[in-house]
């Protein structure tokens, strides 16, 4: 049955008075929005590097971000299944910008730590296994032995508009040891495109949807599998005054739906690997 234009509608304007009023707004973030973000991420950071120190504790299974738990029985059981665990982490507040904080975690059957930092390490096939999101991709070449990668992803969301966006990142990759690793991904540059013509919008064109995002992934190995968990701390402009009933589940569904897509593609992408290592050791074997 279609959903009947109405339902929409006012929702549909709500947006669209979303972008005219976004122009009267600050067009970039402040000072004081980059060094909220900055110091939240400092903290995830440290959390995380306690985290990576020792097996016992490499993962997180409690919503908390200041007291993390390994994860329980329960949890695993979960991820075994299928299931996906995502939480919303409480961040906080700074005055004309929103701080995102999410985390999901899924299990990979038969994936290994090496196979998915090579996967994570090959930018350039991102388009490939992160479509329709990510629409092209870049990696710079010749740096410095022991210096993070750097990547351009060009990044297309449509969540009843269509959003288009250049985004550059240093990623580094670390390890505990074989069965455990993690990566660090921090945003560089963002830049907002005219999501017709590709053209780079100025900053007094640009709607704040996305101004920072680093993401963190860790990943061990147990259980005849890799359990992947990903977090995301993001920056974006505030909501207008009178228009967080309409707008506020929209920008706050827009990262949540965004991790679980590049949570699933990983998992999808491993299984993909994994299922074509027979198959070239056969034709190796037929040669």
């Amino acid at each position: 049955m279609k959903t009947p234009p109405t339902r929409w509608y006012p929702l549909f304007c709500s947006l669209l008075l979303l972008l005219e009023t976004s122009r009267l707004l600050a067009a970039e973030p402040t000072a004081a929005n980059v060094a909220a973000f900055n110091l939240y991420s400092q903290s995830v950071e440290a959390r995380l590097m306690q985290q990576h120190r020792s097996a016992s504790g490499f993962l997180t299974g409690t919503p908390t971000a200041d007291a993390p738990t390994p994860m329980t029985d329960a949890q695993l059981r979960q991820l075994r299944q299928g299931e996906l665990l995502i939480e919303h982490l409480p961040t906080p507040a700074t005055a004309g910008a929103l701080l995102h904080h999410w985390r999901a975690t899924a299990f990979a059957p038969g994936a290994h730590a090496a196979g998915f930092e090579r996967l994570m390490r090959d930018f350039e096939a991102y388009p490939q296994r992160f479509a329709p999101e990510v629409v092209a991709a870049t990696a710079a070449s010749g740096l410095p032995s022991g210096s993070p990668a750097h990547t351009t992803l060009r990044i297309r969301q449509h969540h009843v508009i269509t959003v288009l966006m250049d985004t550059s990142y240093d990623v580094s990759f670390g390890q505990l040891d074989g069965a455990h690793g993690y990566s660090v991904s921090r945003s560089t540059r963002v830049t907002e495109l005219d999501p017709r013509t590709a053209r780079a919008l100025s900053p007094d064109e640009a709607h704040g949807f996305l101004w920072r995002l680093n993401t963190y992934w860790s990943y061990e190995e147990r259980d005849g599998g890799l359990v992947l968990q990903v977090e995301s701390v993001s920056l974006s402009r505030a909501i207008p005054t009178g228009l967080g009933w309409a707008v506020k589940p929209y920008a706050e569904s827009v990262p949540r739906e965004s991790l679980e897509f590049t949570l699933r593609s990983a998992v999808k992408a491993l299984a993909e690997a994994s299922a074509a290592k027979p198959t070239l050791a056969a034709q190796r074997t037929a040669q």
